[in-house]
């Protein structure tokens, strides 16, 4: 039988009306500074970014979950928000681009909105001021009458250039009869770098982090009233569900490993040349705990902290390595998983690395399982820009003009050490790479919308693709991917 729980956490929702409204800088700054109330804070992150949520936990100490309710599904949100929030005295969700924006062409499906009302919160709206007045009011009028479920208790305005343009701003507001929670000068010192992708990682600029961190948290306590803000994350409901937690979503996989497999969609057949299930990989080896080595350091920043959650409750010791810096695989690899992040900025520090590429190269001809997911897909390439990396893959790497973005729905179209043939999942690719080609004889995954294409590599037990997954989806991955592990000599 399952247990219904009541949360009682306060919580807020951070949106705008559009993306660079300041969504990050608040939300960060409302982080730090109820942190340094002594308030334990959980960190949370509407959309699938890696990025922001490492900026998040600097400034609460915790670390940053994301919330997304297409490569989880709605039914996931509150349980993965319980399961990260339970304990804490407040809870912080950022939103994604604009408060009603989702995935293209599924209504309300991933946007701020929707994760607003699954967790029943309040939301903040951060409005960029910079170039209006009173016509604030019609706009702050125009986002809380749009959706009658969501709702909107108050406006931090951003950006403000002056004090009478201040005064302006609250007059129009008032007359709105929409609370102004926190008004934000311009401060341009306190900006965090940006490159191709976003922000730069939390990783690559630790000190100069720790410093904009504070300077943010130093702008919303100046700025924002915390009273206020508190006391509208307490008028949240208590939210009743189940908290997600890795052990159960494990038994509940296994459970459903018993019902008859998917099949592949017609035109993504499975790729004949797979020989997964003939080498018999996936079966486990009883009383033997594999490691599982896990990239890390600033080239290898994106991951999802429910990842390495479920290959420990799995049976795996997770372990990190950094392969700008390590010159071998951790003592007692038995899997690889490589995530997202920007080898493309450190291509020439990781082919210095000659000792780790020729180690994971070792690792994965003798059949051991290696999840690679986007950065992870380039390092095992021939080449990135030029610069050996790994030679796993037959297959060369470089930069483009072109940036790929977007939420996929796919199908796994061959058995891998990740994936049986028919696994669906749905996930996210954000890159401005091109890899030739741009997938194996065995592909790894069949998109199904919003095009069809095949994808990735997978190569005895390597699965490589530019698709980043949340494992909390499909959990069945996880556990496939450990019982590989275990079954390596």
């Amino acid at each position: 039988m399952v247990t219904s729980y009541r949360f009682d956490v306060p919580r807020l929702v951070i949106a705008a009306p559009s993306s660079g409204s300041g969504k990050t800088t608040v939300a960060t700054g409302l982080m730090a500074a109820f942190s340094e109330r002594g308030l334990a804070v959980s960190p949370h992150k509407a959309g699938p970014d890696y990025i922001d949520p490492g900026y998040h936990a600097l400034a609460t100490g915790r670390p940053g979950r994301n919330l997304d309710a297409f490569m989880c599904g709605p039914e996931l949100i509150a349980p993965l928000f319980a399961h990260a929030a339970a304990g804490c005295d407040l809870a912080v969700v950022e939103g994604v681009m604009g408060l009603y924006d989702g995935a293209a062409g599924r209504g309300e499906l991933a946007s701020t909105a929707q994760v607003a009302k699954l967790l029943r919160a309040p939301v903040v709206l951060v409005v960029d001021a910079s170039s209006q007045s009173r016509s604030v009011a019609a706009l702050v009028h125009g986002f809380a009458s749009f959706d009658p479920q969501v709702r909107l208790g108050g406006v931090i305005l951003n950006k403000v250039g002056s004090d009478r343009h201040e005064v302006m701003l609250r007059e129009a507001l008032e007359e709105a009869g929409m609370p102004v929670l926190g008004v934000l000068r311009r401060a341009p010192q306190v900006a965090t770098p940006s490159r191709h992708l976003g922000l730069v990682p939390v990783a690559e600029r630790r000190a100069d982090a720790v410093a904009a961190v504070a300077a943010l948290a130093e702008q919303v306590r100046v700025g924002c009233d915390l009273d206020a803000l508190m006391a509208l994350a307490r008028t949240a409901p208590a939210l009743a569900c189940e908290a997600w937690s890795p052990a159960t979503a494990l038994t509940r996989s296994r459970g459903a490993a018993a019902d008859p497999a998917p099949q592949t969609p017609e035109g993504l057949e499975p790729s004949a040349s797979s020989a997964f299930e003939a080498r018999g990989v996936g079966g486990s080896a009883p009383g033997k705990r594999p490691v599982v080595a896990v990239a890390g350091g600033p080239a290898f920043t994106f991951s999802y902290a429910e990842h390495a959650e479920l290959l420990t409750a799995a049976g795996a010791d997770v372990v990190t390595f950094d392969p700008l810096r390590d010159e071998a695989l951790p003592e007692g690899t038995t899997g690889l998983v490589i995530g997202g992040g920007f080898p493309e900025v450190y291509a020439p520090e990781l082919s210095a690395n000659e000792p780790l590429r020729k180690a994971v190269a070792r690792f994965a001809e003798a059949g051991g399982p290696v999840a690679a997911e986007c950065a992870g897909l380039l390092y095992l390439a021939r080449s990135l820009d030029g610069k050996p990396m790994c030679g796993v893959l037959d297959a060369d790497a470089r930069m483009s003009e072109r940036l790929t973005l977007g939420y996929r729905e796919a199908v796994a179209v061959s058995d891998s050490a990740l994936a049986a043939n028919g696994t669906r999942l749905r996930g996210h690719e954000f890159h401005r790479t091109v890899i030739e080609p741009g997938a194996g004889a065995a592909p790894a995954w069949g998109f199904t919308h919003p095009e069809r294409r095949v994808e990735g590599f997978v190569q005895q037990g390597v699965h490589a693709s530019y698709l980043h997954t949340h494992w909390a989806a499909e959990p069945s991955v996880a556990l496939r991917f450990v019982e590989a592990a275990a079954a390596r000599p």
